[in-house]
């Protein structure tokens, strides 16, 4: 961001603003994305996502003021709000409950691997080309890995090497949901309160997220006096973490089932260990750079703890054919969270109350959001859509 100032001035409430325009059409998409999805396939809607997103990335390189930079932030926040319903699906489509919280985690550790290589590769292209080559080159890569995703993905129904082995493995995705294939409405989806509930929590936890995501390049930046060369050194130890928290959360909660819990208690079990280390956060304002970033690093291992979780829990709750729709009523409300909090920061800041309070309210948010999901989602189990069988099965909150 640094980089980007010295030709386009930028200020705390600017910076707020342009993360807002992203979130905005990152929360529309992710709730519209989520019906494409359903409605074109993972492979084709994905694929369509993709190369909206690469374009608008590789636009960025061309901004000359703050206008365009907040144009483009919309575009790609357009492309981005598809990505995650698409995972959530092709995770519901290809693994059986068992091992769906791992394969999501390595998925969103695969947003580690970036986050980890991204500040010094950044860095390193600033250094050699200017910054606009850093949205050029992000622009190739999704185009490039957009042509591997559409030769090579298919639906385990479709896919031309499954071997009867594989598909005796994956059985349990070849079963026939017990609903018809209606449609079913976001006005019916939202009548159920685990809808709410995990909208709501994924509320609080992505505001905490976009948080560090957004802020914490700029808070070494402004705070503790990094240059460019010092944050491409540190910044991909939290990422790092992150990564390992992904696989971690995935890993638990899998292991839990295996050794015979319930899928309702693996999954509370997990989310709610990732939400206890959240709050540590509160001391890393007081802290020596080096414990600092420690802190960083323990927030962003049980936030993609959290995350990894959350979003499968659609897929343990619903059809596979509405997943998408549901998965992307969820995102959106972690992208508004997003929204709502980046502006607060920006005000925040902007007048004279410091990166320690808004890291007061950040250690906070995961422990409400998880207390939240304990009301409103009774048993993490499969759900009839039908509303009366539904209630009548509802039982103790963990086994």
């Amino acid at each position: 961001m640094a980089a980007i100032q010295r030709e386009i001035p930028i200020s705390n409430t600017q910076f707020s603003q342009l993360q807002a325009a992203f979130l905005l059409a990152y929360a529309a998409m992710y709730a519209g994305g989520g019906r494409l999805l359903d409605a074109l396939g993972t492979r084709r809607g994905l694929a369509i996502i993709m190369v909206w997103w690469s374009l608008a990335c590789a636009a960025h390189g061309l901004a000359t003021s703050f206008l365009m930079p907040g144009a483009f932030r919309f575009l790609l926040g357009m492309g981005e709000g598809g990505g995650f319903p698409a995972a959530t699906k092709a995770v519901a489509e290809w693994f059986p409950a068992r091992a769906r919280s791992t394969a999501r985690g390595l998925i969103n550790a695969g947003t580690a691997v970036g986050a980890v290589v991204a500040p010094p590769a950044i860095a390193a292209i600033i250094g050699a080309a200017g910054w606009r080559w850093v949205f050029f080159a992000a622009g190739t890569a999704g185009l490039l890995w957009t042509i591997w995703w559409a030769r090579d993905y298919y639906a385990p129904t479709t896919h031309p090497g499954l071997s009867t082995a594989e598909r005796a493995e994956i059985a349990e995705v070849f079963t026939k949901p017990g609903e018809a294939a209606a449609a079913v409405s976001w006005f019916r989806l939202l009548s159920f309160v685990e809808v709410w509930g995990l909208v709501l929590a994924k509320f609080l936890s992505d505001a905490a997220w976009y948080f560090y995501l957004f802020w914490l390049p700029k808070y070494l930046y402004d705070v503790r006096g990094f240059d460019t060369k010092q944050v491409g050194y540190f910044a991909w130890i939290p990422y790092a973490a992150s990564g390992i928290g992904c696989l971690a959360g995935g890993w638990l909660s899998s292991w839990l089932l295996t050794h015979g819990k319930s899928l309702n208690f693996a999954r509370k079990f997990a989310l709610g260990a990732s939400a206890a280390v959240m709050p540590l956060i509160l001391f890393g304002t007081r802290s020596p750079v080096e414990l600092a970033i420690v802190l960083f690093s323990i927030a962003f291992f049980g936030q993609q703890s959290w995350s990894t979780l959350v979003m499968i829990v659609p897929a343990d709750l619903f059809p596979r054919r509405i997943v998408g729709s549901v998965a992307g009523l969820v995102g959106f409300g972690g992208a508004m969270g997003g929204v709502v909090f980046n502006l607060v920061v920006g005000y925040l800041l902007d007048h004279g109350f410091g990166y320690g309070t808004v890291f007061a309210l950040v250690g906070t948010f995961h422990v409400a959001a998880f207390g939240l999901i304990l009301l409103t989602v009774p048993r993490v189990e499969p759900l009839s859509l039908d509303r009366e069988r539904r209630n009548a099965a509802r039982g103790a909150y963990v086994k």
